[in-house]
């Protein structure tokens, strides 16, 4: 007998949906930083063991639009309600549990296994979290809820245990050797990204897009050149930084973080361009890779 599934994780901006991706997966799949809107895609990371095969997803923080990249993101995370034979939400101990009920009507009517994931519950003190556990038990009544702190890999093992008696008897849908959907590029851009979204303030974060132009791979190296887009020249000048330090400092750390994760001495090249409102251009945005079909 061999189980498999698709399990989705869905919730708000910034209640460590990325985080607990990677304790399950036990890989560094999504990126996972302070900031919200982190995860712009949906991250397949899969887990295999000789009698089941768990395909997790991860997806965008769910918000209401502004322009056509967080449209297509929102689409993302709606696509994960459809296709799940278990579904994660996550929240935390600090956000309403109201937040975006919308989106939390159309999860009350799914027919698959709904598992409410409370996060960061070492926030909180016993009587407020047993408060909060009555009140997801009224919002939704069909669904099990699993108190976690992700940042502390506290209960990650209980929500895995979970979802393996959950997901139905089927065949792998993928090689078991295979530890996402993604390709090799994909998570350079996204390595990338994450050292500007740490390094960097205020808009510069959300204006960038990484492509990967160059990826050449041999038995003992990867020569990568990409290009870091921006939506306006003052942006360009704010990234590169005095002399170049900063743009430095985003390459020299993705570069270590990138032999870590190939496990190949990597020589890479960044350049920083200005494509003005790609965040906005149906063109563009099918061009990395947003738009549906």
């Amino acid at each position: 007998m061999h189980k498999a599934g698709f399990v989705n994780i869905v919730g708000n901006p910034n209640v460590g949906k990325s985080t607990l991706m990677n304790l399950l997966v036990g890989e560094h799949i999504s990126i996972a930083t302070f900031k919200a809107q982190t995860t712009r895609h949906r991250i397949m990371g899969i887990v295999n063991t000789p009698e089941t095969q768990i395909v997790f997803s991860d997806t965008p923080g769910v918000l209401k639009p502004n322009y056509k990249l967080q449209e297509s993101m929102l689409a993302f995370s709606e696509s994960a309600l459809v296709d799940a034979d278990v579904l994660l939400y996550m929240t935390d101990v600090i956000e309403k549990a109201d937040k975006n009920q919308d989106f939390l009507d159309k999860v009350s009517r799914l027919k698959v296994p709904v598992l409410v994931i409370i996060n960061k519950i070492d926030l909180t003190d016993q009587e407020s979290l047993e408060k909060l556990v009555q009140l997801w038990h009224e919002r939704l009544p069909e669904a099990e809820i699993i108190p976690i702190s992700a940042a502390n890999g506290f209960g990650a093992q209980t929500v895995l245990n979970r979802v393996n008696e959950l997901i139905p008897e089927c065949p792998p849908y993928f090689d078991k050797d295979q530890l996402t959907d993604k390709p090799a590029r994909f998570f350079v851009s996204e390595i990338v990204r994450e050292k500007i979204l740490l390094h960097y303030d205020k808009e510069i974060p959300y204006s960038v897009e990484v492509a990967v132009e160059q990826f050449k791979e041999n038995s003992s190296r990867i020569l990568i050149n990409c290009v870091i887009y921006v939506e306006r020249e003052s942006q360009k000048g704010i990234l590169i930084g005095h002399e170049g330090q900063a743009l430095k400092r985003v390459a020299i750390e993705a570069r270590k973080d990138l032999e870590k994760f190939f496990g190949k001495k990597i020589f890479m090249e960044i350049l920083v361009k200005v494509d003005k409102d790609w965040r906005s251009s149906t063109r563009e945005l099918r061009n990395f890779g947003y738009e549906q079909n």
